[in-house]
């Protein structure tokens, strides 16, 4: 069965055919580095996290990158702020962040280009612009020549005589366009800058990844990955001056990730409504922040909520809950009930390469991976040993380990209250067969405040922590 994934380019689920059979070759347009990243990023990061974890169980053999903007006006003007080298402020946010990726179970990248480490190349990319009548010079700044492009807007589906200029492109009257876009920028007073053939500058926003790309990966991708809001101007622009230059398709496969909102509001600095991944991590978990983004569908926008995040923090709990080992004095469970466990350990299998293969439906996924837990605890229930229970278990951790899920028994035997547990359970027993339903009941349910679970079945009654 083939992977599909949806394509922005032709807005349609195509089937993932790569440049060289079992390899593929990703970008995903990383942070510019100028404050601490936020819930937004790791977002984002967990997305194509998840796409590429899948991508390596299928089989695949996947190059990975992920760049930093580490020269913008955003860099510059907060460095100046801070009376700060703008190189070591950027510096230190890649640190920050890497280390932020690490605390969210994300993979590393195969490698992480920066636009200040690439200037050869891009100075050799608008060079070649500059020959092929796609860039021009002006008074030390080049632009690309929109209108020289004759598929420019594709992407976006923009038609060129439609556009306004975006917030990040300046009217300059020296534009034979305005929306011709600047792939070089002359230096002003107390700017990082660097030789050029046009004067002394720095690149323009968009021309850093297309050349960081070309360098690293060569004229042609599989996917190229980010938010839905780097479609228009970034990856427009990107598409623009990458195939002038070669001739060639620059990314088969165009992928991007919803929003992230914060109550129902777009996440956005201008208001302020910003969550750092430090302050997140500092109250919730980053599986319960993966386990939100595997709940939804990654194109759509997704609401950041307490409550959403309490709820993942329960589901978790659930799927934790399967990892447990048998109840005490287990004698093996009947063929059927091994039978119904093993089966249904197929169909999660089944099911999860039929959803993640549907354009990664993670929902989906996890949704087969609910169906194992609960047939797993009605197996131990019905005194299934260990080693009965061991090969489900394994398929569960396996399966969860794919969408970067950590699950772990949480174990928390040895406590000095165990004793103390026991005499209530067996309390509660007597009581039980005294028909002081009630009174049981307290007990239990007291218990479950403390973080104690009561289990019954026709062994006996067993407990956990929660």
């Amino acid at each position: 069965m083939a992977i599909k994934l949806y394509n922005t380019l032709t807005r349609k689920k195509e089937e993932l055919e790569t440049i060289e059979p079992g390899k593929v070759r990703m970008y995903v347009c990383g942070p510019t580095v100028y404050s601490k990243a936020h819930v937004g990023h790791a977002m984002s990061a967990m997305v194509f996290d998840i796409i590429r974890r899948y991508l390596e169980y299928r089989g695949y053999d996947v190059r990975y990158l992920m760049n930093f903007t580490d020269v913008d006006d955003k860099i510059i003007m907060r460095a100046n702020q801070n009376g700060q080298d703008p190189f070591e402020l950027a510096e230190m946010y890649i640190h920050d962040y890497e280390q932020d990726l690490s605390n969210l179970n994300i993979k590393p990248a195969t490698f992480n280009p920066r636009a200040t480490q690439e200037m050869g190349q891009i100075l050799e990319m608008i060079s070649g612009l500059i020959e092929k009548g796609f860039a021009y010079a002006v008074d030390g700044d080049v632009y690309f020549r929109v209108t020289k492009d004759d598929d420019y807007g594709k992407l976006s589906g923009r038609k060129l005589e439609d556009m306004q200029a975006g917030s990040r492109i300046n009217i300059d009257e020296r534009k034979e366009h305005p929306m011709d876009f600047a792939l070089w920028k002359s230096s002003k007073p107390g700017e990082p800058e660097w030789e050029s053939p046009w004067g002394k500058g720095r690149p323009g926003w968009h021309i850093e990844c297309s050349a960081m790309n070309l360098h690293h990966n060569g004229e042609q991708i599989d996917i190229h990955g980010g938010g839905n809001d780097l479609i228009f101007p970034h990856h427009e622009n990107e598409i623009a001056q990458t195939e002038s230059l070669t001739g060639k398709t620059f990314a088969r496969y165009w992928v991007h990730n919803g929003m992230l909102q914060l109550g129902g509001e777009k996440m956005s600095k201008s208001t302020g409504n910003l969550i750092t991944i430090e302050e997140f991590l500092s109250k919730y978990s980053a599986n319960a922040l993966r386990f939100t983004v595997l709940n939804s569908g990654y194109r759509s926008p997704l609401t950041f909520t307490d409550e959403v995040l309490g709820q993942s923090e329960k589901a978790l709990e659930r799927l934790q809950s399967a990892l447990r080992p048998a109840l005490p004095g287990a004698k093996g469970a009947t063929e059927d009930a091994l039978k119904i466990l093993n089966d249904q350990e197929t169909a999660t299998k089944e099911n999860f390469v039929a959803s993640m293969d549907d354009d990664f439906n993670s929902a989906g996924a996890l949704g087969g991976l609910f169906d194992l837990v609960r047939v797993i605890n009605q197996t131990r229930t019905f005194s299934a040993t260990d080693s009965e229970l061991q090969g489900a278990q394994e398929t569960l951790r396996e399966l969860c380990n794919v969408l970067g899920l950590s699950i772990t028994e949480v174990n928390q035997s040895g406590s000095n209250a165990d004793s103390f547990i026991d005499l209530l359970v067996e309390l509660r027993t007597k009581l039980r067969q005294e028909k002081q339903w009630s009174f049981g009941d307290l007990i239990r349910d007291r218990l479950k405040d403390l973080g104690v679970t009561l289990e019954d079945s026709k062994e006996g009654s067993s407990w956990r922590w929660s």
